[in-house]
């Protein structure tokens, strides 16, 4: 799956850059092209000739060569490469990278980046269990960026304990990994919701809910990592999401959700309606904001369009179209009713009795439950996990469908 694969590998000034040619050298032999970039600190630890000659490309770390005036595209690079992996990875520069500093050739290409980014920290084991690094790593996974973790062992200090970067056959299967499983919904349009809606009652108050959206999120991500273009109609939620393959469309209210599904729901292939849509809206919206001398004895609230019913009546036999159901009591009893009076093929039901799952948690335990009857319980995993379990189960239902 490597072969013919455009990878670029970012060498930072750690010592363990010296194991970037033998990561060079596996990736060749598979025939992937490797196109190396290097921070002017890593040639302290790995020369240029080296790694020119082990990957048959000149190696770059500047924007321009001085002897012929010649540019470094940071664009065409960021443009046309397949999957970029930052290894070993200084706190230095992953703290530039948290905060969106491009004031190297190396930084630039990420910033231009289309492609999945993998980053491999590097470095003595209380500068990566500092607060500010531990923050650093959270905000680039917030970002998209892939995290493959160290590993505990000898440290270049004496010390021994987490950040020494994995062998360059860890590495190397990561990669590896990744190109033999994106490429399951290569083609697919997937279309996802997540996140609140926000039904307005004046200018600055709402009825809401506490939905945080990580969990459309992460089902978005989890498609678009398998090559599905999403769609991801977004309610009002903290997170930005700027991944490759993902186009995010931001709505507020129920109304603006339920337009963009239904318009974008005939060419999907997929569909998983992830969002907690309102069940209710104001009947009228004040055109200023309602001052506490003149209270409201009570808000008139009329019921939004169900959505996922609206998308069940328009579904065609190609088409997937998946549910969640936040249960309180009968759950699973109460999860196959919606599963079969909104037409659909799968249903993802999770209980807010579990500890855990539910609103702003990082985790969730889902039971997918089949038009055909079948019920899969899963445990407690992270919402990013949980996101391939399902990504998993629509999976083997195209091929079902298939035949």
């Amino acid at each position: 799956m490597l072969r013919g694969k455009n990878i670029i590998i970012g060498v930072t000034g750690g010592i363990a850059a010296y194991k970037i040619p033998m990561l060079v050298r596996l990736l060749k032999k598979e025939g992937a092209s490797v196109q190396v970039l290097m921070t002017e600190a890593a040639k302290d630890f790995v020369t240029p000739l080296t790694l020119s000659v082990v990957s048959e490309n000149p190696v770059f770390s500047e924007f321009f060569k001085a002897q012929t005036g010649e540019w470094n595209s940071h664009i065409d690079l960021g443009i046309h490469a397949d999957a970029i992996l930052l290894a070993p990875l200084t706190a230095n520069t992953m703290a530039k990278m948290a905060s969106g500093m491009a004031d190297n050739l190396l930084l630039t290409v990420v910033l231009a980046a289309r492609c999945p980014v993998f980053f491999a920290p590097a470095m003595d084991m209380d500068m990566f269990l500092h607060s500010s690094t531990q923050e650093n790593l959270k905000k680039l996974q917030a970002l998209g960026y892939r995290y493959i973790p160290p590993v505990e062992g000898e440290l270049a200090s004496g010390l021994t304990g987490p950040g020494r970067m994995p062998e360059p056959e860890v590495l190397f299967k990561t990669l590896q990994d990744f190109f033999e499983t994106s490429a399951s919904f290569k083609g697919k349009k997937v279309l996802v919701s997540a996140g609140p809606t926000h039904e307005p009652i004046d200018p600055v108050r709402f009825i809401g809910n506490n939905s945080s959206g990580k969990m459309g999120i992460e089902i978005a991500r989890a498609f678009a990592e398998k090559g599905a273009l999403v769609n991801l109609v977004l309610g009002p939620v903290s997170t930005e999401v700027r991944e490759p393959g993902i186009t995010v469309y931001k709505v507020e209210t129920a109304g603006e959700m339920a337009g963009k599904c239904k318009e974008l729901f005939p060419e999907s292939d997929v569909t998983v309606m992830a969002a907690a849509v309102a069940d209710f809206t104001p009947v009228e919206t004040a055109g200023k904001k309602i001052k506490k001398e003149k209270p409201l004895k009570q808000i008139e609230v009329k019921p939004t369009e169900d959505i996922l019913a609206a998308l069940g009546k328009m579904k065609k036999e190609n088409q997937i179209l998946t549910g969640f159901a936040l249960e309180t009591n009968d759950e699973i009893e109460n999860a196959r009713g919606k599963l079969k009076r909104k037409n659909l093929d799968m249903i993802v039901m999770n209980s807010l009795r579990e500890e855990g799952a539910g609103f702003g948690y990082d985790t969730n335990k889902i039971t997918v439950i089949l038009k055909t009857g079948d019920n899969i319980s899963y445990p407690l995993k992270s919402k990013k996990e949980v996101a391939k379990d399902i990504v998993h189960e629509i999976e083997k239902l195209i091929k079902e469908k298939d035949g």
